[in-house]
């Protein structure tokens, strides 16, 4: 049977590139403060997006931030977006009468975060970004009238300026914007409202946000359900779950192994808000008293930045001679050390948080020790059958899983996830899905 026109042009269609005239390619600028080569794990999901939404037809345009201070910087994945269009703004939202430069700043400590936020919620809202407002909005509508194609705004937060800046784009462009919750803002746990005049304001405009954006996208099933509760007017179809996740390609090579010489725990990224490594530490200590002949097998390892106030926790319970600190690594060497790594473990005290890690734990394909109350972070960790759940301050049960899992080293019979189950959570398939959702609200 000979083949019809339309049969033909869907044959060509399938095979070419993305970047084949024959396609239809669709531009979203999309709005992200804290974009390489801004680190740590916070940039890596809008980082991932704009490096795999061309294969699915869609040219990303970003919108970010120009020169700060900031607490790490890790300029090899700008290289991952090379050949991306990115604009940012040319003032420091921080210090705007100042010339802008990258310039590391240091970690704070618990009491600094603490003090920093009564101040910063007290004064700007919705957060500390605010100021950086205007000049997103004027070089966003550069942008826009020089890509007069542009078909979507996306943006991601927090900052929850990064909203409010796509609903004024979106307004005065007649462009319509999506939202994607990396956290929750009136209902975040973590968020301080000096008074209750505070609270409605941000109540006023997250719902003003809802109820201009064309979809919302969330991270967990937790995150969806605890907006549907507190908006009424949105249902289910205006929310999404598109998860974190990992990303094959920083996994290359796969043959890094663990040398075998060591029982390899690690901990990697940061320690913010209320999570801490105290009881982790309180638990190994415990454990060592009780089996010391493990002390010259364990390693504790701590990958990303370290307060001051965690390493004298460490030396508090004599674990100095069993502890091994990395400091900010690149994106990519700090993959590496989860692959050589035996046991990967976190904590958080809520079951709201989504840290993005936990997503690259799963990527790494390890056992994972993992201290957290019920929630949607538990339940797939034990979806993977191969984690061990404690309750994130019960040092007796968080030294009873340790126990556990150096028996099952010694007897190299730590459980693995199977491919299948990460694949839930490759970036790539998770950016199709996104890409999939905002085709059905874009402007045409």
């Amino acid at each position: 049977m000979s083949e019809t026109l339309f049969d033909a042009i869907k044959n060509i269609n399938e095979i070419q590139p993305s970047h084949s005239p024959l396609r239809n390619i669709r531009k979203v600028l999309v709005i992200a403060y804290y974009f390489p080569p801004l680190g740590l794990s916070g940039v890596q999901r809008t980082l991932k997006f704009v490096r795999y939404l061309p294969d699915y037809d869609w040219q990303p345009i970003v919108l970010t931030t120009g020169a700060t201070n900031y607490y790490a910087f890790d300029e090899t994945m700008e290289k991952e977006v090379a050949g991306t269009l990115i604009y940012r703004t040319e003032k420091d939202p921080i210090n705007p009468s100042k010339n802008p430069q990258y310039k590391t700043a240091a970690y704070p400590s618990r009491f600094m975060q603490k003090t920093r936020q009564i101040i910063t919620q007290t004064l700007l809202v919705p957060d500390s970004r605010i100021k950086w407002k205007k000049y997103a909005v004027a070089t966003g509508s550069k942008i826009i009238e020089e890509h007069k194609d542009i078909n979507l705004i996306f943006a991601t937060a927090p900052p929850f300026t990064d909203f409010l800046v796509a609903k004024e784009l979106s307004l005065r462009y007649d462009i319509p914007f999506v939202t994607d919750y990396r956290d929750l803002w009136t209902d975040n746990p973590q968020y301080f409202f000096p008074t209750p005049l505070h609270h409605r304001k941000h109540l006023n405009l997250e719902t003003d946000v809802l109820k201009f954006s064309r979809k919302t996208f969330v991270i967990t099933r937790a995150m969806k359900e605890k907006l549907l509760g507190s908006y009424h007017f949105l249902n289910h179809n205006d929310i999404a779950i598109v998860p974190h996740g990992y990303d094959e390609a920083d996994f290359s090579p796969r043959n890094i192994r663990p040398d075998g010489k060591k029982f390899v725990i690690t901990h990697c990224g940061l320690f913010p808000d209320s999570r801490t490594p105290k009881y982790f530490l309180k638990a190994l200590n415990q454990f060592l008293s009780k089996q010391p002949e493990a002390r010259k097998f364990i390693e504790a390892r701590f990958v990303g930045i370290m307060k001051k106030e965690h390493i004298n926790l460490i030396n508090r319970y004599k674990l100095s001679d069993v502890c091994k600190f990395t400091g900010y690594l690149p994106h990519k060497e700090s993959v590496m050390q989860l692959l050589e790594s035996d046991v990967l473990w976190m904590m958080l005290r809520n079951n709201i948080e989504t840290p993005g890690r936990f997503y690259e734990y799963i990527g790494a394909r390890k056992t994972m020790l993992i201290c957290i109350p019920k929630g949607s972070i538990s339940e797939i960790a034990e979806e993977s059958n191969a984690s061990l759940i404690a309750k994130p301050t019960d040092v007796a049960d968080i030294e009873k899983k340790i126990s556990i899992l150096y028996d099952l080293w010694k007897q190299h019979k730590l459980p693995t996830p199977s491919v299948e189950f990460i694949q839930n959570y490759e970036r790539k398939e998770l950016t199709k899905r996104l890409a999939r959702e905002i085709s059905f609200v874009a402007k045409d």
